[in-house]
């Protein structure tokens, strides 16, 4: 074969030749687990041709991508499978999320679990005939004439232009390129049973999807995510290359579910959330306020020795504030309504002294910078570091609020940090140093970072400023030698911010801190100091949240540690439970002796039988139970009962009361 008959590609990293037209399919035949194709970083599906001098990558199903492609591929069978169950059916929008994907219909009634589990047959049917899945670029004419039927994927060739802003999945069908429609084409007639409006890549075939895949709930849903729009049915799914790897997934929610803190809190009597107080507005029950009082006292000691000073800000303010800080311009949709107060009128109604508007507060950084300003500083007091544990409020939208994790009332364990240009980044280095190191007391310690960069359409101050910000950033993160992810867009409009992304004992990931970059709020205040050489300068300023909110970081405690909190946050930290009625009076000496020392310590007197006492304790997850009966209390000692039901019997009480204050002194246990 001549060399006009053949092209180059790099292949893996090494160059090849193969004859023109050899397909992905062709290159990877050998390769069974490779189900699409990177071809110069777009990925592509295994049917199309590669181009000469391109270099390709096989891509894997078990892999980031080939995960993504797998479940969109079989959103794609799943509605399939609904219109022919429901032929009414119109389709939506169908992308692969985390773990899984989901389908949008428009259909007369929404569906059952039933429906879903019928569903789930004619998938797997489906998936067996090993349909295969067949690219089409088509005109947009063409496009509109295969999809006359279905309203929904008109009104998206409308928006082909403007994908990446029309909503929620629209990139996934529709955006920049050819116009492109996949076919789940009979592998026997080679006729096209289904077909639908998208961009790609899938699968080669059905085949490849398995019996490795689930649908696990429908619920109601906006068409584009747009409440104004019309409201749809979504059918969420999951699906993994391999059965095994489907329940490992499954057994991971079901433990997930098991550590709902909203759950756990309701079981451990920690918090609630009262219908007459509002959606996303918790309180915390005795026991809950022990722990959060745990957590905010430690923390508390810990910004002391840091160097911190703390402040006081009051809980809403006039709208003016939120003017100069830019917040009423970029952040008034997250902002409760306006109170609009201390008009005063005439009898005949007209206006003798307008009145004003107040917020309550979303931010503390406004009136943190107000303090800064309240007198003339020096470089001398530089960095100075001002500390609030300070309420918050924010109007999330009723449909994302859930439970601790995303409330419209937190209280915010908020720092700002003002130093010097050239004290910067020695700051951001110690404040990063130090929040990690806070986390890790609190038993998080599985760690990257994310920096967030500008959003070109949300942002203040200007161009240079940034760059100098986000480099500063950068070269932090960057020296404390974890893992850094970029998150472009992602900064809020005052400067770029570095923030940890946390993972609990499930490998689930959750942002906690963040360290923010600011030269422009100090700008729109005019903060000033005067340097050593009597010129008055302006202040950098670094916002830091480390809990994010104290609200937040309580719900995912107590997910991670499945409401077994370590001794020194556990609201009762030792039940004992004489063996009968005759020890009372012995335990109650125990731990009068625990209660001295400090412990939060309690004996059961109640009516129970002891066995039930002993499950009680386990129930409600308590780190020690001290037990005492005839031979305990006639040599001074106790018998030392641990959650995982092991034992340590014959402990003196002395011996026993400095283990129990050492592991809540030290964090061990």
């Amino acid at each position: 074969m001549s060399d006009a008959q053949k092209i180059t590609l790099i292949v893996d990293g090494e160059e090849t030749k193969v004859t023109t037209g050899t397909t992905g399919a062709e290159l990877f035949f050998e390769r069974r687990d490779v189900v699409v194709a990177r071809v110069n970083g777009e990925l592509k599906d295994l049917d199309q041709p590669l181009p000469e001098g391109a270099t390709i990558e096989g891509v894997t199903i078990d892999s980031p991508d080939g995960l993504n492609v797998l479940r969109h591929s079989t959103a794609h069978v799943m509605a399939q499978a609904v219109q022919q169950l429901r032929p009414d059916a119109k389709l939506g929008i169908g992308p692969y999320i985390t773990d899984g994907f989901y389908f949008d219909f428009d259909v007369a009634e929404p569906f059952t679990p039933e429906d879903l589990k019928t569903l789930e047959k004619m998938m797997l049917k489906i998936i067996n005939q090993n349909q295969k899945f067949v690219r089409r670029v088509v005109s947009e004419d063409e496009a509109r004439e295969a999809m006359k039927d279905e309203p929904y994927k008109l009104e998206l060739l409308g928006k082909k232009n403007d994908a990446n802003d029309a909503g929620e999945g629209v990139n996934v069908e529709v955006g920049a390129g050819d116009i492109t429609i996949y076919d789940n084409v009979d592998r026997k007639s080679g006729d096209s049973v289904w077909c639908d409006l998208c961009r790609g890549p899938h699968l080669p075939n059905t085949k490849l999807i398995s019996n490795a895949f689930a649908l696990t709930r429908s619920s109601a849903a906006y068409w584009l995510g747009n409440q104004n729009n019309q409201q749809l049915q979504r059918i969420y799914g999951t699906a993994w290359p391999t059965k095994d790897a489907l329940k490992a997934y499954q057994e991971r929610i079901a433990e997930a579910e098991r550590r709902d803190h909203r759950k756990l809190g309701a079981e451990l009597d920690l918090f609630s959330f009262p219908d007459e107080l509002g959606s996303g507005l918790p309180v915390f029950h005795p026991k809950g306020g022990i722990i959060r009082k745990a957590m905010e006292d430690y923390s508390r000691q810990r910004h002391v020795d840091a160097g911190y000073e703390f402040v006081y800000t009051p809980h809403i303010t006039k709208g003016h504030l939120y003017e100069v800080s830019g917040h009423l311009d970029w952040y008034k949709e997250g902002m409760f309504p306006a109170m609009h107060i201390d008009a005063e009128l005439n009898e005949d109604g007209t206006v003798r002294k307008p009145g004003q508007d107040y917020y309550l507060k979303p931010m503390n950084c406004p009136m943190h910078n107000l303090i800064f300003r309240s007198r003339g500083r020096s470089y001398r007091e530089l960095p100075l570091r001002l500390f609030e544990f300070g309420s918050v409020y924010r109007y999330e939208k009723s449909g994302v609020v859930h439970g601790l994790t995303r409330v419209r009332g937190m209280t915010q364990d908020d720092a700002h940090i003002y130093c010097t240009r050239e004290q910067m980044k020695d700051e951001l280095t110690t404040t990063l140093n130090f929040v990690l190191g806070l986390l890790k007391d609190y038993g998080l310690d599985d760690f990257y970072l994310e920096l967030s960069t500008k959003n070109e359409d949300k942002f203040v101050g200007d161009d240079a400023t940034w760059e100098e910000a986000t480099r500063t950033l950068a070269e932090v993160a960057e020296a404390s030698g974890l893992e850094l992810v970029p998150d472009p867009g992602g900064a809020a409009f005052y400067g770029p911010k570095i923030s940890v992304q946390a993972k609990d004992a499930l490998g689930r990931t959750w942002q906690m801190s963040t360290i923010q970059l600011d030269f422009n709020l100090p700008e729109r205040f005019e903060l000033e100091f005067q340097a050593a050489d009597g010129t008055r300068q302006r202040p950098v300023m670094i916002h830091r949240a480390l809990f994010g909110s104290v609200e937040r970081f309580m719900g995912v405690l107590t997910e991670h540690y499945a409401g077994a909190f370590p001794a020194w946050l556990a609201p009762v930290q030792v039940v004992g439970i004489p063996v009968a009625e005759a020890f009372n009076d012995y335990m109650f000496d125990v731990v009068d002796q625990l209660k001295a020392a400090g412990i939060r310590a309690e004996v059961d007197i109640s009516s129970d039988r002891f066995p039930k006492k002993i499950r009680t304790a386990s129930k409600d997850k308590i780190p020690f139970v001290l037990i005492a009966g005839g031979e305990d209390a006639e040599a001074g000692a106790v018998s030392f009962r641990f959650r995982d039901g092991s034992q340590d019997n014959g402990v003196p009480v002395a011996e026993a009361v400095q283990r129990i204050v050492e592991a809540v002194r030290n964090r061990t246990s």
